[in-house]
């Protein structure tokens, strides 16, 4: 039997509209933001956060995350009214990271200071590249000088962590290349890179009129270097696509990654949460902003879309986020938050294990052995 209280929960906050929708992204984002959006939006946040509170009656969160779409679209005024609204209706740890996501064409240090001010913590800058004619290949509408300066202005505002976003296996992209964005992420760097491989998704143009992307062997070479160069620096891969230095770690994505429960508020928002009858469900909010909008301008906010995980899914979903670490968790997180006993994983993972993907039990954790990590997907597929 699950106890929600001893599971962590954290709550994503969705801030669904860009500047201008980039050609490789499929997230839930759009364009056509106005200011005049900024009020009736964080109402209806602060709406739907209030529906959902009931289930999690009691506990506290020990993280935030602003996330989109772009968020620093919205001022310091309305991200302190969100912030200030959920302190109303529910605890925050007061050691809670609290991160807002935030693109460098809209980096100023007076921004900056006010997000400082209503009581962010930590800041996520989409930086993708610094290289101009990279950026302008991926639809970025910010320079590599505006991404310098968004670093800097982020030190100057007074944040002390801050994570830098880096794409590489970009459209003509070579080793050195890669090499180069990486070396200025470290100069600038407070210690958290996020690195992904470009990779060119359905639904979006990029889709519809893919670019030239670097073949598999420059691939690799730019992988490799990249890696060996954020170890070099001291930086460790704590999660597929993040490094950082001892102690910066990103909490709210640990969160995820370990199986913990999240509230989700906001337009295609997800959530998870373990619920007091022991059963866990998924929730998810309408994709469309309008819709949201309306929701919750003519009607009180009716139930997210809930979906209950069966005890047969629990664990290859358990399995999927917390093989992301390379160095697992401890077996005993999957009785805490999936209610099911140590055997029930045992028993299915008893194909990879006997392939050398997994590390034998007698270490205590569930992890992958450096191969297993390296073939993923395989290792997920014989959980399924």
């Amino acid at each position: 039997m699950i106890h929600p209280k001893n599971v962590p929960l954290s709550l994503y906050i969705h801030l669904p509209w860009c500047a201008q929708k980039c050609p490789y992204c499929d997230f839930n984002s759009h364009e056509g933001f106005s200011d005049s959006y900024q009020e009736p939006y964080v109402n209806a946040l602060l709406a739907d956060l209030e529906f959902q509170v009931g289930w999690v009656a009691g506990r506290s969160l020990e993280t935030i995350f602003i996330g989109g779409g772009t968020p620093s679209l919205f001022t310091g005024m309305w991200i302190d009214r969100i912030l200030s609204g959920v302190a109303r209706v529910i605890t925050i740890s007061r050691s809670a990271e609290i991160t807002l996501e935030c693109n460098p064409g809209s980096a100023e240090i007076a921004r900056f200071r006010d997000y400082r001010s209503a009581g962010v913590t930590r800041l996520s800058i989409g930086v993708q590249s610094f290289d101009n004619a990279a950026l302008a290949q991926l639809g970025r509408i910010h320079s590599g000088e505006e991404a310098r300066n968004a670093l800097v202005y982020a030190d100057k505002a007074g944040f002390n962590h801050w994570n830098i976003d880096l794409m590489h296996g970009l459209p003509g992209q070579n080793p050195e290349g890669a090499r180069d964005d990486i070396g200025e992420a470290l100069s600038l760097s407070a210690g958290h890179i996020s690195r992904y491989q470009l990779t060119v998704e359905r639904n979006t143009r990029f889709w519809s009129s893919p670019p030239a992307l670097p073949n598999e062997d420059t691939l690799a070479q730019i992988e490799g270097t990249g890696d060996a160069l954020l170890l070099d620096a001291g930086f460790s891969q704590y999660e597929v696509s993040a490094f950082c230095r001892s102690g910066n770690e990103c909490r709210h994505n640990m969160n995820y990654w370990t199986f913990g429960d999240y509230l989700g508020v906001g337009a295609g928002a997800h959530g998870k949460l373990s619920l007091k009858d022991g059963t866990i469900i998924r929730t998810q909010r309408t994709r469309s902003p309008l819709d949201y909008l309306n929701q919750a301008l003519t009607t009180d906010f009716a139930s997210p879309t809930l979906q209950m995980i069966s005890a047969d899914d629990l664990p290859a979903e358990f399995a999927m986020n917390v093989l992301r670490l390379p160095h697992g968790v401890p077996l005993a997180y999957f009785a805490e938050r999936t209610g099911l006993p140590e055997s029930t994983l045992k028993q299915r993972a008893k194909k990879a294990l006997a392939q050398g993907w997994l590390a034998d039990w007698e270490n205590g954790r569930f992890v992958t052995t450096p191969l297993g990590f390296t073939f993923l997907d395989s290792v997920l597929a014989t959980l399924l």
